[in-house]
């Protein structure tokens, strides 16, 4: 082993752009741990408001026209810490369900809270036994598991089954470390995220919000094609083991060797190819033209591609640096912990065998089944006649 393989190599910088760089704190990445200062350095820059639309006190992040702005954003912050974006990415999904389905009382208290700092989230996921459930008189009874912020989020949003089996989402006001047990999060990587399960027993319709109809929360396409919000903070992760992996190449003096370059070179298509389709995702699921399953499925390839993209730069950020990037002391180490453990969302096998199923049954040719959102395809194609004649 060359000398130069075990030398501790310093975090790569947040990039300098005023918005929300040097969030990551690493005292925080630790079993229960939850990162505290970047909330607070999110809840100060106004970013917590800033899905909302301008009548609302916001910034607009959640209006289609605003999308790449809000990917950027994602990936921002992904880049600078995983969980932090876990956490801000879970933000921004329930304010944008607000948006879509409150009735507008219930979606301006809600604003109010996120303007005074409240930490909004999703938490959807139950245990095998015990989920949540509304009765009759209004009472809450049973848990959320797998809850990221749980003790942190203050305003939740939560589905429950009414009695005829149906999905109804609240937005429930809890205080800060109220019903929270983080003792079964255990995980290799995203140890910050404050995940765990939340019991919601004794709540009940006066402890919070109702937002929209039964079932609003699973209408297509914006349930499943939302996921693109994450594939913004997974390329963010992806990006900052690019930034780790160039940089001790430079530092140990070996970014001249071919067979590192190579490698180098794999890790950046692998990244650009990410940045790419989910900057197209998130334009298309803006847009939201054309039927639900077609643009399900190109979030599905995005996500897809994207998973893929995110273990192939971890394998080749590992070969290139050796012992040294499973050592405490480097940057890479917690970088490929907490990527290995975000990219493990559910059911891929799902949503690869989904897109392909809706690409193989289109009656259209493959190149037109997601043109550009904004692109007017009959006016270009004469224009390109045109020019090929």
């Amino acid at each position: 082993m060359p000398p130069h393989a075990l030398l501790p190599l310093a975090r790569p910088p947040a990039p300098d752009d005023g918005l929300c760089g040097g969030l990551g704190d690493e005292a925080e990445d630790a079993h229960g741990g939850f990162p505290t200062r970047a909330i607070a350095r999110l809840r100060r820059s106004g970013l917590l408001s800033a899905p909302l639309p301008a009548a609302l006190g916001g910034r607009g992040l959640c209006e289609p026209g605003r999308v790449d702005a809000l990917r950027g954003l994602l990936t921002e912050i992904g880049r600078d810490d995983l969980a932090v974006g876990r956490l801000y990415e879970g933000h921004v999904n329930a304010l944008a369900l607000v948006l879509r389905y409150a009735d507008e009382p219930g979606a301006w208290r809600l604003a109010r809270d996120a303007a005074q700092g409240h930490l909004f989230g999703v938490w959807n996921t139950e245990p095998a036994e015990g989920g949540l459930v509304l009765d009759g008189a209004g009472g809450l009874h049973g848990s959320k598991s797998y809850a990221s912020g749980a003790g942190f989020v203050t305003r939740p949003l939560v589905t429950a089954r009414i009695a005829d089996g149906r999905r109804l989402m609240l937005v429930m006001r809890l205080e800060p470390g109220a019903r929270a047990d983080l003792s079964a999060w255990r995980a290799h990587g995203m140890r910050a995220s404050a995940t765990g399960t939340v019991d919601f027993s004794g709540l009940g319709l006066r402890d919070g919000e109702v937002i929209g109809a039964p079932d609003d929360y699973g209408r297509q396409p914006f349930f499943f094609a939302g996921a693109w919000r994450f594939l913004a903070v997974q390329l963010g992760g992806i990006e900052a083991v690019i930034e780790t992996h160039r940089a001790h190449l430079v530092a140990t003096g070996r970014a001249e060797d071919p067979h590192q370059q190579a490698r180098f070179g794999q890790a950046m298509v692998a990244a650009e190819t990410s940045r790419l389709l989910v900057a197209r995702a998130a334009r298309i699921a803006a847009a939201e033209a054309g039927p639900p399953e077609r643009v399900i499925a190109y979030v599905n390839l995005a996500r897809a591609a994207v998973e893929q993209a995110g273990l192939d730069v971890i394998a080749l950020a590992q070969r290139s640096i050796g012992l040294a990037g499973f050592l405490e002391s480097h940057p890479l180490e917690r970088l490929m912990r907490d990527l290995a453990t975000y990219l493990r969302q559910p059911a891929p096998d799902f949503a690869l065998a989904g897109m392909a199923a809706h690409a193989l049954a289109a009656g259209e040719p493959l190149h037109a089944l997601w043109p550009d959102p904004g692109l007017d395809e009959g006016a270009a194609l004469p224009r390109v006649a045109e020019a090929v004649g």
